[in-house]
């Protein structure tokens, strides 16, 4: 059995074999583990200093080099690497931040982070993936789209499966909400229970739902509609919510209404939420931030002390970096473009097995194995379950955590 890292889900039943720099069978990957599983024989990095080829002691060398001399760098990514790569980037960080400002920074860091620090301050309650499959007979599915971006969640959690209690899963005891700004795939399942918002709408959506639910009449169109969806959550026995991107960003600052409507919500029946995060480990490194510092995606550390805030986003420390080290991630393409090209002028390092939009603007490319592929170590499934895991390939590449170890030692 292998363990799929393509997503947050860390899918535990992968049967897979591989012959001749080929996947030649696979049992139970889901089309976005099967491109995972392909990509470790397509497009892989090569060490790289300005262009050109070197070894790996030498693009090493070079890369410890930039980050000693810089006096404001910025370590961004990490969702895609093992807890045991995470603990010795932070570990970096603060060796980088006696001397410096070191800002490391997870990709939740603008989106999904805001709501995983008030999961993980227990602001909000949440559950496993497991306890979903067993006993939720409600999921709400908001500003999130699992058909697209965890193939999986549905069949093997939230919607089809049978559990414990919920034996006869979709066909009578499970109802599925989509809330969304598009008519989604996941939006199409649920098409009974589809709300279709205008781009940040979600704040008067849930204004609604509180008036209903207080008996009140709701200020939007279909009131119909707003009530029939009041009838559901007040006859739930137990739900959860799934809160993605599309939530997170039309709320931002307005998560308190978020709460709000939660603790409204469990007046009634036990609701908790499960955040709609993308990458392998995203979790993780919120969980092993949040450990050391308070905070779950966005740190500075400088003179010893560890600071947080808007001044510390990654937002932030893009206009002020000297020197960048992406890893387990492709921010030139992930972030805002205008991030994106502050980050350009300044000097790259990429630590990454596959060729992306940033390893090819990088001034040292270091090639790393694929977690979960290549290299084991440990992940956080998006519910907070801690996975282990094993290579099922053999490979010569340093993983992500070797190198940072000797960045380590040489900075």
């Amino acid at each position: 059995m292998a363990i799929c890292t393509g997503c947050s889900l860390l899918c535990e039943d992968i049967v897979a074999s591989f012959e001749n720099g080929s996947l030649k069978h696979a049992k139970n990957l889901c089309r976005k583990g099967h491109g995972h599983f392909q990509a470790a024989f397509t497009e892989r990095t090569r060490p790289m200093i300005d262009g050109e080829q070197v070894t790996i002691d030498k693009a090493v060398e070079r890369a410890a080099e930039i980050l000693k001399s810089a006096k404001s760098p910025l370590l961004y990514g990490w969702s895609n690497c093992t807890e045991e790569a995470q603990s010795e980037g932070i570990a970096l960080a603060e060796k980088l931040g006696a001397t410096a400002e070191a800002t490391i920074a997870c990709t939740t860091s603008f989106c999904e982070g805001i709501l995983m620090e008030r999961v993980l301050s227990g602001k909000i309650e949440t559950c496993t993936l497991d306890d979903v499959r067993n006993y939720a007979d409600t999921s709400i599915f908001w500003g999130s789209d699992p058909s697209s971006s965890h193939p999986r969640h549905l069949s093997r959690f939230s919607y089809y499966p049978r559990g414990e209690k919920r034996q006869r899963s979709y066909e009578e005891e499970r109802t599925c909400i989509a809330v969304d700004v598009r008519r989604s795939p996941t939006a199409q399942l649920c098409s009974n229970y589809y709300f279709r918002l205008p781009p940040g709408g979600d704040l008067p959506f849930m204004e609604a739902i509180l008036a209903v639910l207080d008996g009140k009449i709701p200020k939007v169109a279909d009131k119909k509609k707003m009530i029939e969806l009041a009838t559901v959550l007040k006859k739930t026995e137990w739900g959860a919510i799934f809160p993605g991107p599309g939530l997170i960003y039309s709320l931002q600052d307005k998560m308190e209404l978020f709460e709000q409507l939660l603790a409204r919500l469990n007046e009634i029946t036990p609701f908790k939420v499960v955040p709609m995060v993308a990458d392998c480990n995203a979790r993780g490194f919120n969980e092993l931030l949040f450990e050391k510092t308070g905070h779950a995606s966005s740190v500075s550390f400088n003179g010893g002390s560890a600071a947080y805030g808007p001044e510390h986003s990654v937002l932030a420390a893009a206009k002020k970096c000297d020197a960048v080290l992406a890893i387990g991630s492709d921010p030139l393409s992930e972030l805002p473009i205008g991030t994106a090209r502050a980050l350009a002028h300044q000097p790259i390092i990429a630590i990454d097995p596959r060729r992306s939009l940033t390893t090819d603007a990088a001034k040292v490319v270091i090639p790393s194995a694929l977690i979960g592929l290549e290299a084991g170590g440990t992940a956080v499934r998006m519910d907070g379950v801690k996975i282990k895991f094993e290579p099922v390939m053999n490979s010569e590449l340093l993983t992500d955590e070797q190198i940072l170890a000797r960045i380590m030692e040489a900075v």
